[in-house]
């Protein structure tokens, strides 16, 4: 049915727009706007012309509809159809979780390699000033050509001003200990008196060599700053940040007591990664934005995104050769660890890596579909879908990019090694360890546009098939809020 709208006069009395409509609905609406307004709409009802004084100088109508709060919820034949996907789906996560639980990280001897090795706490107690000199005495003499990165090394270990910083051993069974560390001048970390450092102990190197400082102790800015963002999310996000803050810390959990320890124990990565984020997905969702169909809804596009990011991932890193295995982390794992499959290592990567940017695609179309839902109770799916899709668009953009950068800023070191060796384009796409990065970018992102339609279209079903109980007034006071509208569109409209 469709209703005759005529721009009022601001300063006339009574009834612009049609008569009474009497509709199954059997509610009455009127418009709420700062103008005079007749409340017609597609269910039915009465629309009386009141004596309202608006906003805007003119005459509002007085809606006669007790569905001014929030949306209804699904119906419960939808309940259960949502339940009777997601229930034996996170029954399947479960039961992942307990067959593949890991009994801990197998126990391996140290290589002493990178961070193979068994480290402890010490302090910088004194640091002097002395001559390169006297202090490298074994280096190789000086040729005087500083044309080449060695030459110039050289000279500075003969010429330039050491420092001698004394560290004493704060942790471990040789806590009181010291020994002595030669600062280069060239050597990009300087060591001051009182701070706090990370020592490596190799038991097998002679005594004075034993203890090695390998990084400065950053325990105390890490909490501060992570004292500071706590503050921050909850002060901002209130009861939504603390639960945010604890579903940040149960995927902590997920992650080092499940996911690592299982991959090292030898499980399939791609199979530990799909049950590991799984369990995140549910947790962190549920967690953060309650146990309603709404998030129901983000949880089924963020499983279907998944599972097409985990497709395409597969295809890719094997067409593309790719082994996983490009820098000395990944070559240490895999000597200590042959039997674990790099290649799956990567894709399990890719998966953990998508998971948080997908869950905030998700709830932010799912949120979005819902509120235009409840501002205009008239739309139906395909309205719903592109003004949903609308909004998804602007979200693509600005998540892909944010994606590609953040790779890109990962890997930028790398990207400057390429600048300076003056290779093309195609040569340094096709190298392994870039090659990785785009596939690794290029996959997510495809899961990520994809999230959007399929979200949006799940959203707009679901919300679309709401059927309130008989005498609660959900769809029956519609009339009251297209009439609203209608309402405001008129004023807009002076």
């Amino acid at each position: 049915m469709t209703s005759t709208q005529q721009t009022p006069d601001p300063h006339a009395h009574g009834p612009a727009g049609g008569g009474p409509d009497h509709g199954p609905s059997g509610g009455h609406g009127g418009g709420r706007g700062g103008g005079s307004g007749g409340g017609e709409d597609d269910h039915g009802g009465h629309g009386h012309g009141g004596h309202g004084h608006g906003q805007h100088g003119g005459h509002g109508g007085h809606g006669h509809s007790h569905s001014h709060g929030p949306a209804a919820p699904v119906s419960r034949h939808l309940r259960r159809v949502i339940a009777a996907i997601l229930i034996p789906f996170a029954t399947a996560v479960a039961v992942g979780l307990v067959v593949l639980w890991p009994g801990g990280a197998p126990p391996h001897e140290r290589t002493g390699v990178g961070f193979d090795r068994q480290t402890e706490q010490g302090e910088v107690v004194a640091v002097e000033r002395v001559d390169c000199k006297a202090v490298n005495a074994g280096q190789v003499p000086p040729t005087g050509d500083t044309s080449t990165p060695q030459g110039r090394e050289a000279v500075n270990a003969q010429q330039g001003q050491c420092e001698k910083a004394t560290i004493e051993v704060t942790s471990g069974p040789d806590a009181g200990r010291r020994f002595t560390e030669i600062v280069q001048p060239d050597a990009p970390r300087r060591l001051e008196e009182g701070q706090g450092v990370v020592v490596a102990y190799a038991p097998d190197a002679p005594h004075d060599l034993q203890y090695s400082v390998t990084d400065v102790n950053r325990k105390v800015p890490m909490a501060v700053l992570a004292a500071l963002f706590a503050v921050a999310v909850v002060a901002v996000g209130r009861l939504r940040g603390l639960m945010a803050l604890i579903a940040l810390a149960v995927s902590f959990l997920v992650l080092t007591l499940f996911i690592l320890p299982a991959i090292l124990e030898g499980s399939n990565p791609l199979v530990v990664a799909v049950v590991g984020s799984s369990t995140i997905m549910l947790i962190a969702l549920y967690m953060c934005h309650g146990l309603s169909a709404r998030t129901s809804v983000a949880v089924l596009g963020t499983l279907i995104s998944l599972l097409l990011i985990g497709l395409l991932g597969s295809v890719f890193i094997g067409w593309a050769s790719l082994s996983g295995n490009t820098d000395d982390n990944t070559g240490l794992i895999h000597g200590l660890y042959p039997e674990i499959d790099m290649s799956g290592l990567l894709l399990a990567s890719v998966i953990i890596g998508s998971l948080g940017v997908l869950d905030d695609v998700t709830v932010t179309q799912t949120s979005a579909v819902w509120e235009l839902r409840q501002a205009d109770p008239t739309m139906g799916p395909r309205a719903l879908y592109r003004a949903g899709i609308r909004i998804g668009r602007d979200h693509i953009a600005s998540v892909v990019n944010t994606l590609v950068l953040a790779y890109a800023g990962a890997a930028l070191p790398l990207l400057l090694l390429f600048t300076v060796a003056q290779s093309s384009v195609g040569t340094v796409a096709n190298s392994e360890l870039v090659a990785e990065e785009i596939v690794r970018t290029l996959v997510g992102s495809i899961g990520l546009v994809a999230s959007v339609p399929v979200t949006t279209v799940l959203a707009a079903l679901v919300v679309s098939a709401d059927r309130s109980a008989p005498g609660t007034g959900g769809r029956a006071g519609t009339g009251g809020r297209a009439g609203a509208a209608r309402g405001g569109r008129r004023r807009r409209a002076k």
